[in-house]
């Protein structure tokens, strides 16, 4: 391997962000305050109870706010020193980006953006943490948390498959690998490629050849395979 053009693509989940005190549906049961998902994270929610799902995610725009990176998303941004690092992650918000990571693709949304509901591409950056009603695009349409719910389409997809098919490393961490599609992306490794999972529970996906397995917080495991990483290829 050619150590500096080494490629790692990286695929975090809940459990990650869990760890710097972000609350997450699986940790409460699939609920938010007695609220079941599909009460705040579906287009059928949003159009019975706009109310609720604005202040559902302004609640978790104000937590994303108030956390850190913990030492998993550092030793991510620290891999980037010494190797071309992707991360693909199923979570909203910006705390790989806070630790320094410069390659970051967010398959569900990003908590911190908002965007118009009838030009998808009308996306924009919230100053502050509080979407309201009333608050519009450009065009006049009230704006929405910039967020793929369940139900809709995931449409940065097709570029995280990109990623992964060039990936010369594969790291998985803080996710179950039950959520499709993003799930699905372990398919498109290679099977010669090595995988590393870090997790308190190992998914039962992970399993075969090239498969080395940290069944602990992504918070503990990430920094042993940078060092890891770091001392067999550099």
């Amino acid at each position: 391997m050619n150590n500096k053009r080494s490629k790692i693509v990286v695929l975090t989940g809940a459990g990650i962000s869990a760890e710097s005190g972000l609350k997450t549906f699986r940790d409460s049961g699939g609920l938010w305050e007695g609220h079941d998902v599909t009460q705040v994270a579906t287009p059928q929610a949003w159009a019975k109870d706009r109310a609720l799902v604005l202040e559902f995610y302004n609640q978790r725009r104000k937590q994303a706010l108030e956390v850190k990176p913990n030492p998993g998303h550092l030793a991510l941004a620290e891999l980037e020193k010494h190797f071309e690092v992707y991360i693909v992650t199923q979570n909203i918000d910006a705390l790989h980006e806070k630790a320094g990571s410069t390659n970051v693709l967010h398959l569900h949304g990003e908590i911190s953006k908002v965007r118009s509901t009838i030009d998808s591409n009308l996306v924009y950056e919230l100053d502050g943490w509080e979407l309201k009603e009333g608050d519009t695009c450009e065009k006049g349409s009230q704006l929405r948390p910039h967020i793929v719910w369940f139900g809709e389409a995931v449409p940065m997809m097709e570029p995280a498959i990109e990623q992964v098919l060039t990936a010369d490393i594969f790291i998985v961490a803080g996710t179950s690998l039950v959520v499709y599609p993003a799930a699905g992306l372990l398919d498109f490794v290679d099977a010669e490629v090595p995988k590393f999972v870090v997790d308190p529970k190992i998914p039962e996906i992970a399993s075969g050849n090239n498969f080395y397995l940290y069944e602990e917080p992504a918070s503990t495991g990430l920094p042993k395979i940078k060092d890891h990483l770091i001392e067999k290829y550099l």
